[in-house]
C-alpha cells in the first residue's frame, strides 16, 4: 500500500509539472504571435520628447494642424499632427478617409523615420463629434481639447 501512495503522489507531481510547462509554452507562443500586432499609442508631445526607435511601429494621434495639409504628386500626402504642445510631420501614401481634413482628429499607424512619421494607415473620426479616447486624453493633457457639446458642435 505504501508503494501505491508514493506512485500516486509521483504521478500527481508529474501532471502538475506538465500542466505548468504547457501553460508557460502557450503563454510564450501567444506573446510571440502578438509581438507585431501590438501598437502603442503616442501623442505628438511624447514623440518629440522621447522619439521611438526607427523600427518600432506605433500609433500617433491628434489634430491635423491647420495649413499643413499638402497633396503631393500621386497619392503622397504630407501634413502635421498636433496635440497643442508639439507637432510631428506625417507622410502618407494612399487614399485618405473621406472625413480627413485640417483641424480634424486622426490616428495614424506607422514608424518614425528621420523625424517624419511615415504612416501605413490613417484613420479619421467617423463623424463630427467622435474622437478616439487616446486623442482626447492627449489633447486634454495639453489643455487644448474642447468638447464639441460645450462649444456648440452637434
Amino acid at each position: 500500500m505504501a508503494g501505491m501512495k508514493g506512485l500516486k503522489k509521483k504521478r500527481r507531481i508529474q501532471v502538475i509539472v506538465l500542466a505548468f510547462v504547457a501553460l508557460a509554452g502557450s503563454t510564450a507562443l501567444i506573446g510571440y504571435a502578438m509581438r507585431d500586432g501590438i501598437n502603442y499609442f503616442r501623442a505628438p508631445s511624447d514623440v518629440v520628447a522621447e522619439p521611438p526607435a526607427a523600427r518600432e511601429t506605433f500609433r500617433i494621434g491628434g489634430l491635423v494642424e491647420d495649413g499643413t495639409l499638402v497633396r503631393g504628386q500621386g497619392e503622397t500626402i504630407t501634413f502635421s499632427v498636433t496635440d497643442g504642445g508639439a507637432s510631428v510631420p506625417v507622410s502618407y501614401t494612399g487614399v485618405l478617409p473621406d472625413l480627413f481634413d485640417e483641424g480634424q482628429g486622426m490616428i495614424g499607424t506607422g514608424n518614425l523615420v528621420d523625424g517624419v512619421f511615415v504612416a501605413t494607415e490613417i484613420l479619421a473620426r467617423h463623424d463630427e463629434t467622435y474622437m478616439p479616447k487616446e486623442v482626447v486624453d492627449a489633447l486634454k493633457d495639453q489643455g487644448v481639447y474642447q468638447d464639441p457639446a460645450e462649444s456648440g458642435g452637434s
